[in-house]
């Protein structure tokens, strides 16, 4: 048994927001069931590949595992039967098209309302939906990167005398996808209650601004706008990363015990004596960083992180062939390998983060051929000229 077990969702996105947002609801059990535009998901293609023979790439089996896979056309009248079929019996209808968009199908939530008054509808836009707030910007397309320079991340992420970074991951999909995954779960909860279901809308700009959350109440209380610190805090120190002997370490020694903890491993007494209250750190933080700079410069990260550890929280800089190595995350089952269509061996894909005692997720199974479960999904529905 699974916690999503008797969910079956219609997954209409592709690329990433929401494709990754029906992961999270297939890895706890639900029936997920891909509905791909003719030639299938944007990113099927898009590399890295293992052979030359690969049905598909990295990208796609990442935040697709699981699925079953059905190809439609939603502008054919046949195909759009079947879909509302399929709605009939479904519980979650995603997508994360342009506002507009499936009504230009026919296909607007309070026409897939009629058929199943118990469906939850759920999308992913970059600036949301006119049901729950109609904007200007709606209609305009939106990107991760966009999403991030409109919200506020880019500005305050980068070296202070850099120009503004985006986030290396895609945060203005991933946490747009997540938050939605959220508020599907809170309107089924609704649903069970009730019989009701509802509208669920999630907008790249809505989440980036969540995520800034520090930065808007820091405007709030003091009028001032917050730029980039590079690595560090704004009201904690030390809270930032130190160049080692052979590569970067953390250190998060902002609390008096902490902070008492780290001189003592510096051989420093007379920093903890001289600057005991937060108070006094912040104020001179610059030439304290520089001394704790001096002192982490001449170790490895290793060793440092030894010195700290049981005392102050630390940690090296890893790559991603660290996190390979890192017996902690395949204790935890971060590292989940699936079959590769097309090449003769399995590849490594990111594991559930969500962990749950009594209905754990199973996020070992690949992603799925296009059109694969057509004879399966459609049954009786599916005409001679399907099958071939």
């Amino acid at each position: 048994m699974q916690a999503l077990d008797d969910v079956r969702v219609l997954d209409l996105t592709q690329v990433l927001a929401g494709p990754y947002c029906t992961m999270l609801l297939s890895d706890l059990g639900a029936d997920v069931v891909k509905i791909e535009r003719p030639g299938g998901d944007l990113i099927r293609p898009n590399p890295p590949f293992v052979s030359d023979d690969d049905a598909y790439g990295g990208y796609f089996q990442s935040v697709n595992r699981g699925k079953r896979s059905l190809e439609m056309d939603l502008t054919d009248e046949t195909d759009r039967e079947d879909f509302l079929g399929l709605v009939e019996d479904a519980d979650v209808v995603v997508e994360n098209f342009r506002a507009g968009t499936m009504e230009g199908f026919d296909l607007a939530y309070e026409t897939l309302r009629e058929r199943n008054p118990e469906l939850v509808y759920a999308s992913i836009r970059g600036f949301g939906d006119p049901r729950t707030g109609e904007t200007h910007r709606q209609g305009q397309p939106s990107f991760d990167l966009i999403a991030q320079a409109l919200g506020g991340v880019m500005e305050i992420t980068g070296q202070e005398d850099g120009p503004p970074s985006k986030v290396g991951p895609g945060i203005g999909d991933l946490f747009t996808a997540t938050l939605n995954a959220v508020g599907i779960l809170a309107a089924l909860r609704h649903r069970d209650r009730t019989g009701e279901g509802q509208y669920v809308d999630t907008a790249m700009y809505d989440a980036m601004i969540s995520m800034c959350e520090r930065a808007v109440y820091q405007h709030s209380y003091t009028g001032e706008v917050p730029t980039r610190r590079g690595n560090s805090h704004p009201t904690l120190f030390p809270y930032n990363a130190f160049e080692a002997e052979d590569g970067y370490v953390v250190v998060a020694a902002f609390g008096d015990n902490h902070w008492r903890a780290l001189c003592e491993a510096m051989d420093r007494p007379d920093l903890a004596v001289e600057y005991p209250a937060t108070a006094d750190r912040l104020e001179n933080r610059e030439s304290l960083r520089a001394e704790i700079a001096d002192w982490t410069a001449t170790l490895p990260a290793d060793d440092i992180c030894d010195r700290l550890e049981g005392s102050v929280p630390c940690a090296p800089v890893q790559d991603v062939a660290d996190v390979f190595e890192d017996d902690h995350v395949r204790a935890r089952d971060m590292l989940v390998e699936v079959e590769q269509p097309g090449a003769d061996e399995e590849v490594t894909i990111a594991g559930s983060p969500i962990k749950l005692s009594e209905t754990p997720p199973k996020p070992g199974e690949r992603a799925p051929l296009l059109d694969e479960h057509r004879e399966e999904l459609l049954g009786e529905r599916a005409s001679p000229a399907d099958d071939d």
